[in-house]
């Protein structure tokens, strides 16, 4: 495995030989930790509110990987552990991701996300080159949408494809890839962006390139080990490299 070396000038970047970041028709970027995160609870509290008001459950998340999982994905695994099958989750999983919207949009006003470096000049640069930019998000969609409409970046994104009904970030990806080829045809190209080595699993899995930030909690290295067409410390990196960037191996 290549070591992969900081370059001084532009910050930690990696890019494949050949690929160029800006390149593609179409971009679908994940949410938390790649365009945003949030440093409050209220997305946290819908989790707990709904398993306790529809099921009776005291949900703890403990031990239940969040990033790069899907909220159907996360009650999923929060509801098994507690005794559930997956008939009777699916049976109240409408209820529950209802209820879960409902509370985040009752509590909005004490969302207040925090954008990640750099990414309004990212989103202003594929906007010049007039770039087609969808979210493609593990959260639900009432929950996704509010978060980017607090954090002022919600009229850059033409479409979102999110959690349920789809649960793996696998099928979340194909459905933004098909929403985003409806407006653009066929063969219009898509890259992801996102900030853990699942997007980088399920964008190879769906077949198209991904550009990884590593402004969620996985490091550079940790990110950079698993391959993505492009990896770099933040959008900063990104846009200070202007497109293809040597690889930096040693």
């Amino acid at each position: 495995m290549p070591t992969l070396l900081p370059d001084p000038a532009r910050g930690r970047a990696f890019v494949r030989p050949g690929f160029r970041w800006d390149a593609a028709d179409a971009y679908l970027f994940d949410i938390d930790g790649t365009l945003l995160n949030s440093r409050d609870a209220v997305h946290y509290f819908a989790f707990r509110s709904a398993a306790l008001q529809i099921l009776g459950i005291e949900a703890s998340m403990d031990g239940v990987p969040v990033h790069g999982n899907t909220d159907m994905g996360i009650l999923r695994a929060v509801l098994q552990r507690a005794g559930m099958d997956n008939i009777a989750i699916d049976a109240h999983m409408p209820q529950i991701v209802a209820h879960m919207c409902a509370e985040v949009q009752q509590n909005q006003e004490q969302m207040h996300p925090e954008l990640c470096p750099s990414i309004v000049d990212m989103i202003s640069h594929l906007q010049a080159q007039n770039k087609l930019l969808g979210a493609a998000s593990g959260n639900l969609e009432t929950v996704g949408w509010l978060k980017l409409e607090k954090a002022g970046i919600r009229p850059a994104f033409a479409f979102g494809s999110f959690s349920f009904p789809r649960e793996s970030r696998a099928d979340i990806f194909q459905h933004g890839v098909g929403l985003a080829r409806q407006r653009l045809g066929n063969k219009a190209s898509v890259t992801v962006v996102g900030d853990t080595p699942s997007d980088i699993e399920a964008a190879r899995a769906v077949g198209i390139p991904a550009i990884i930030l590593a402004t969620g909690i996985f490091g550079f290295d940790e990110l950079a080990a698993h391959n993505p067409d492009a990896c770099f410390g933040c959008a900063t990196d990104l846009l200070a490299g202007g497109g293809e960037l040597p690889s930096k191996v040693r």
